[in-house]
């Protein structure tokens, strides 16, 4: 029955993944969350970031094929942002392995990230300037500053990093938006792995949902998720043709704030 769950919540986030062109991270980590807590996993939040981070990583790996395929593919920026992340990945989960971070944390951390989230795509619903982007080589405090940020917020979050490095890039070094999604599509690769292993390999022997874990990673979960993801994102990127991409970003940010709201309530 769980696993059937699974699928099926798997092929609702990736239709949504596929629909509003967005990694599955920033869902995976919420449904995650709410499986292991009806479960009564002892911390459901690390549970949750951590297996989320496997099936952020699945993902990227698919997402860094295809952008080599249409050879917009940038390796020594990405690798660069990517690993300089991992550091950031281990600064992350200190925070996350203290008694301070508890559940209620982690739900309103949480729910304030879907908030920026959905202004970040309310702010790409309008019309920007395009005109100072540029296409350029990344200075080495830059690459170091996003990929840190990014790996941090992927560790607490079990998402890819990729709403903190993304408009870093284009938003602040103003980067063209083509090659800031490529650099941290392929850094997101880096951040994920490394943050899946780091809480699998030291993460102890907790008891997860099904016996298929390893420290706090839950494959037996993650593998039915993913399954089902791969299915709805083709048929989220079907529907996505008959929508413009401003109604797109619109209902996105919709959906983030209404998830945010309802995590919120969750904690009165």
């Amino acid at each position: 029955m769980v696993i059937l769950l699974l699928i099926i919540g798997g092929i609702f986030t990736g239709t949504i993944a596929g629909l509003f062109g967005v990694g599955g991270g920033i869902l995976f980590t919420p449904v995650l969350f709410y499986l292991f807590t009806s479960l009564g996993i002892e911390e459901p939040a690390v549970w949750a970031i951590a297996t989320s981070l496997l099936c952020t990583f699945l993902a990227s790996v698919s997402s860094s094929i295809q952008q080599r395929n249409e050879k917009n593919i940038y390796l020594k920026e990405g690798i660069l942002v990517g690993l300089i992340g991992s550091i950031g990945i281990f600064f992350g989960k200190q925070i996350v392995m203290s008694e301070w971070f508890t559940d209620e944390v982690f739900v309103f951390m949480f729910a304030l990230l879907l908030i920026m989230v959905s202004f970040l795509f309310l702010r790409k619903s309008k019309k920007t300037d395009h005109k100072a982007e540029l296409d350029r080589d990344l200075a080495f405090w830059e690459s170091s500053g996003t990929g840190f940020a990014g790996g941090f917020m992927a560790s607490l979050a079990g998402i890819g990093g990729g709403v903190v490095m993304v408009p870093s890039l284009n938003l602040v070094f103003k980067l063209n938006l083509s090659k800031s999604v490529s650099i941290s599509s392929l850094a997101i690769v880096f951040i994920s792995l490394s943050g899946w292993l780091q809480y699998a390999i030291f993460g102890g022997y907790p008891v997860g949902a099904t016996q298929y874990t390893l420290g706090y990673v839950d494959f037996g979960t993650a593998l039915p998720l993913l399954s089902g993801a791969f299915i709805g994102g083709f048929l989220g990127v079907k529907v996505g043709k008959y929508i413009s991409i401003k109604i797109t970003n619109i209902l996105f940010a919709i959906l983030l704030f209404s998830i945010s709201i309802y995590m919120l309530q969750s904690l009165v």
